[in-house]
């Protein structure tokens, strides 16, 4: 399993990819057709509220998942991103 992180306009440390990884690997446990991700994390405009986007394409066997989020902060916007995919995940599996 490959996890790509990209982090544009900043430098992201260690915690924060930490914790993206850690949303990412709780999708790739409901559904192990997955083959890899590519996570974006982008400021929009610096001096703006809510300017923390994440962005994530899962790569999987049937196809690819892609949700994209943004909010007050990194943490914030990945749970929404990953709420997101785990509904598209999950309807994939029903069907």
């Amino acid at each position: 399993m490959n996890i790509q992180i990209q982090s544009i306009n900043f430098v992201a440390d260690k915690q924060l990819k930490d914790f993206v990884n850690k949303k990412v690997d709780k999708l790739i446990a409901i559904n192990d057709s997955i083959i890899n991700a590519d996570v974006y994390l982008k400021v929009d405009k610096p001096e703006t509220y809510e300017n923390k986007i994440v962005e994530i394409k899962l790569h999987s066997s049937v196809g690819s998942f892609f949700a994209k989020k943004q909010s007050n902060s990194f943490e914030e916007s990945a749970d929404l991103v990953s709420q997101a995919l785990r509904k598209q995940i999950l309807k994939q599996k029903q069907k």
